[in-house]
């Protein structure tokens, strides 16, 4: 009888245990976006930049939470925050500083990863172990782009005799924005025949072998292999105008290099920018609120293996704090 009550007692402890077990599993943490049981939509749009990150977040979130569904759209910076300032998405992405007319408007911006804009060039111009040894200066590129001046890759290679071939974006978009702040000026003064989105000056560069664009890293390089994109290849940068490359500024043979050489500084900013997810007003929606949260947090991780740079922990402890963390 003793035997048979101690039983009946321990299988009521066993099953009372695993009520409070699933009661503390079903609970909601109101500060840990991981543990918490949500569902519903968020949509983002934007930049090109800042396209490939974003995929990978979502779907590292939604594994987390399978209830929530994320739809990502490219488009360019423009786009992205005309879609956010009129609600047509959630988050817009957003590769550049926002102006004052648009936080006039609502618009917070959220620095969530770092990149850069680079020259790019094609792999088989007859030029090119001339033109990688010396880079470009800055003074060259607003020639290029800007004054309208260089248009022969003689300038650059006294032995050449070809007409460049320049590419510039036709979207408004963070790359161009930004490409055009190292050189001074906007992106409507830059020249150039206007190509569509990264992708298309990708590929308008990667078809004639006398091209030279510019490109998001992400563009340049494969985010697996982290090997240059087949076709195109960067140009670097003569930082210090002396003409030629030196060893502190040779790092442009894969892109963990490159992304190395941004986190320290030594790729001049601009053309490295900071990538934003922008939202009109504080998110209030909570599905979105986590989503943001987990990009803070342990999203952040994704970034280095996906080929961006993470953002300071200061700046995203101030982000969180917009947030009510």
């Amino acid at each position: 009888m003793k035997e048979k009550i101690a039983s009946t007692l321990f299988a009521a402890a066993i099953l009372a245990l695993g009520l409070t077990f699933n009661s503390c599993g079903n609970k909601k943490s109101k500060n840990n976006a991981n543990t918490e049981e949500i569902s519903g939509r968020i949509s983002l749009s934007g930049a090109f930049a800042l396209y490939p990150l974003a995929v990978k977040w979502a779907e590292d979130f939604q594994k987390l939470h399978p209830d929530v569904k994320i739809e990502i759209d490219g488009g360019g910076a423009g786009k992205g925050i005309t879609d956010a300032l009129t609600g047509q998405v959630d988050l817009g992405m957003v590769s550049r500083e926002l102006s004052k007319e648009e936080t006039d408007k609502g618009a917070v911006g959220f620095a969530v990863a770092k990149d850069a804009v680079v020259p790019t060039i094609n792999e088989k111009n007859p030029h090119y172990a001339q033109l990688v040894k010396r880079g470009i200066k800055l003074n060259e590129a607003q020639d290029i782009w800007i004054n309208g001046s260089l248009k022969s890759w003689s300038q650059l290679i006294p032995s050449a005799k070809e007409s460049i071939a320049l590419f510039t974006r036709s979207d408004a978009c963070g790359a161009a924005e930004t490409w055009a702040n190292w050189l001074g000026k906007h992106q409507e003064d830059l020249k150039g025949e206007g190509v569509h989105g990264d992708p298309g000056v990708a590929t308008a560069v990667s078809k004639n072998p006398l091209a030279i664009g510019f490109n998001n890293i992400g563009y340049a390089y494969d985010n697996t292999t982290m090997q240059p994109l087949p076709g195109i290849r960067v140009l670097p940068l003569d930082v210090n105008g002396n003409g030629k490359i030196d060893a502190e500024e040779d790092f442009y043979a894969t892109k963990d290099q490159i992304t190395k050489a941004i986190a320290e500084g030594r790729y001049p900013s601009p053309p490295a920018r900071d990538l934003y997810l922008v939202s009109k007003g504080i998110p209030t929606d909570p599905v979105v609120v986590a989503f943001l949260r987990y990009i803070l947090t342990d999203g952040q991780k994704t970034n280095d293996a996906v080929g961006y740079i993470s953002i300071p922990q200061e700046k995203l402890d101030g982000s969180l704090q917009q947030l009510g963390k």
